[in-house]
C-alpha cells in the first residue's frame, strides 16, 4: 500500500502526460519534453534534501512516517491538478504546468523516499529485503494498473476525461498512502534509526561516490530506468500513431504490460533468491532486449481496421495484433527486473557504509534515476520535434486527420525499440563484475 499512491502517479504521468500535453493541451513536442524534464529535475533535486531532513526527523513513530502523512493529501491534490487544461495560450499553460509539477513532485518525494528507506531499515536479512521490495513494487504496479483502467474508462471523453481521471486517481493516491501509514506505524516505530549527524553536501557526495558498490548500482538503475521511461512515455504514441491500433482499444493496451510486469516481479523475486540477483537481471534483461528489437520491425495494422476485424480469427490484422500483445508481455516480463534488482542490491551498498544512512543513499538512488528520466523525456521531445512530429488540441484528430511524417514514425520506432535495448545492454555490461560477488554472497549465506 505504501507505494500505491506514488506508483499510480508514476504510471499515469509516465504513460499519458506527454500525450496529454501534445494532443489535449496543444503544447509542441519540444516544450512538452521540456516540461517533463523540469518536473523530473526538480523531483531529483529535492530528493537529497528530503532524504537528509527525513534522516534528521525525530518523532514517536520514527523519522519516516511524518513525511508520508504530510505528503499524502498534497500528492492527491496536485496529481489531479496536472490533468486540467487551463485557459490561455502556450505560455500560460506552460507556467501553470511548471508550478503544478513542482508542487506534485515535492509531495511525491515526501511520500516515496521515506517509504523506500524503510525497506532497508525494517530488516537486515537480504532475502527478506528482496521480498519486501517485490511486495512494494507489486503494490505499485497493481495501483498503476488500476490507474490505467480508470484512464481507459475516462479518456474516451477527450479533455474532460483527463480531468475526471485526475480527480479519481488523486483520491486513490491519498487514501492508499494514509492507509499504509496506519498499517506501518508500529513497525516504523521499531525500525532501525539512521545515525543523526550534520553532513555538508560535499561530504555527502564524497560518501556516495566512494562507495563503489553504490556507484555501480546507480549506473545500472540510471540505464534501465532511462530505457523503461523512454518506452513508457512513447508507448501510446507508438501504439496509436505507428501501429494504428484503434483508439477504442489502444488505451487498454498498457494494462497487459502492467500484468506481465507484476508476474515478472514475483518470478524474478523467487528466481533471484534461488539463483542470485545478477543472474535474474541478466535473464530478464535479455528478454527485454529481444522484445525491444521486435518492436522496431513490427508492421502496422491496416488503417481503418475496426475492433470486430481484430477479433476475427485467421485475419492477418488480428494476427498482427496478437503478436504485438505478445511483444508487450515480453517487454513487461523482462523490464520488471528494472524495478526489483537495483533496489534489492541497494541495501548491500548501504551496509558497506559503517554509518548506514539509508535516507542519504535512497535519496541519491532516486536522484540519479529522476535525472535520467528527465533527460530521456527531453531527448524524446527534441527528437520528435526535429523529426517534424505534429501536436494537436484534439486527441481524436491526431489519429484521424493528422498524418505524421515518415521521419517522425521512424523516430518513434527507434525511441520505442533501439535506444532502450542499447541502454539495457550497457547496464548488463556494467554489472558483469558483480556476478562472482553475488554468487559468493549466496554461498556464504548457505
Amino acid at each position: 500500500m505504501g507505494d500505491a499512491g506514488t506508483g499510480l502517479a508514476a504510471i499515469q504521468l509516465g504513460t499519458y502526460l506527454f500525450l496529454f500535453f501534445t494532443c489535449a493541451a496543444g503544447i509542441p513536442a519540444f516544450i512538452a519534453g521540456s516540461l517533463l524534464m523540469v518536473s523530473k529535475l526538480w523531483d531529483a533535486l529535492n530528493d537529497p534534501l528530503i532524504g537528509w531532513m527525513s534522516d534528521h526527523t525525530n518523532s514517536r513513530w520514527g523519522p519516516r512516517l511524518p513525511w508520508m502523512i504530510g505528503g499524502s493529501v498534497p500528492l492527491g491534490l496536485f496529481l489531479a491538478a496536472m490533468w486540467w487544461v487551463p485557459p490561455g495560450g502556450i505560455e500560460a499553460k506552460t507556467m501553470y504546468y511548471i508550478f503544478a509539477a513542482i508542487l506534485l513532485m515535492t509531495a511525491y518525494t515526501a511520500v516515496n523516499l521515506p517509504f523506500a528507506a524503510l525497506s532497508t531499515e525494517l530488516t537486515d536479512n537480504t532475502a527478506i529485503r528482496t521480498r519486501l521490495n517485490a511486495a512494494r513494487f507489486t503494490g505499485s504496479i497493481l495501483a498503476g494498473t488500476t490507474g490505467l483502467i480508470v484512464a481507459a474508462g475516462f479518456l474516451a471523453d477527450g479533455v474532460q476525461g483527463y480531468t475526471s481521471m485526475g480527480r479519481v486517481t488523486g483520491t486513490i493516491a491519498t487514501i492508499t498512502t494514509l492507509i499504509a501509514c496506519w498499517g506501518l506505524a508500529p513497525f516504523a516505530k521499531k525500525a532501525r534509526k539512521p545515525i543523526v549527524q550534520s553532513e555538508p553536501f560535499q561530504k555527502q557526495l564524497k560518501r556516495v561516490l566512494n562507495n563503489k558498490l553504490f556507484t555501480r548500482i546507480i549506473a545500472l538503475y540510471l540505464l534501465l530506468w532511462c530505457g523503461l521511461q523512454l518506452m513508457q512515455t512513447v508507448s501510446l504514441i507508438y501504439i496509436e500513431q505507428v501501429m494504428l491500433v484503434p483508439i477504442d482499444i489502444s488505451k487498454w493496451i498498457p494494462i497487459p504490460f502492467q500484468i506481465s510486469t507484476l508476474l515478472g516481479l514475483q518470478f524474478w523475486s523467487f528466481y533471484s533468491n534461488k539463483y542470485g540477483r545478477i543472474s535474474a537481471l541478466f535473464k530478464g534483461g535479455k528478454i527485454w532486449i529481444i522484445a525491444c528489437l521486435c518492436v522496431i520491425f513490427m508492421p502496422p495494422i491496416a488503417k481503418g481496421v475496426s475492433i470486430n476485424d481484430l477479433l476475427t480469427i485467421n485475419n492477418i490484422e488480428s494476427i498482427k495484433m496478437l503478436i504485438l500483445l505478445i511483444i508487450i508481455l515480453l517487454v513487461g516480463f523482462g523490464a520488471s527486473t528494472a524495478y526489483l534488482i537495483p533496489w534489492s542490491l541497494l541495501p548491500d551498498a548501504i551496509d558497506a557504509d559503517p554509518e548506514k544512512p539509508s535516507g542519504i543513499y535512497t535519496a541519491w538512488m532516486v536522484f540519479v534515476q529522476k535525472v535520467g528520466i528527465g533527460l530521456s523525456v527531453q531527448l524524446l521531445g527534441l527528437l520528435l520535434s526535429l523529426a517534424g512530429y505534429k501536436s494537436s488540441t484534439n486527441c481524436s484528430s491526431i489519429l484521424g486527420n493528422v498524418e505524421q511524417p515518415l521521419t517522425a514514425i521512424i523516430t518513434i520506432r527507434l525511441c520505442m525499440g533501439l535506444i532502450p535495448s542499447l541502454l539495457v545492454v550497457i547496464g548488463l555490461i556494467t554489472m558483469r563484475p558483480w556476478k562472482n560477488l553475488d554468487l559468493q554472497s549466496k554461498r556464504a549465506l548457505q
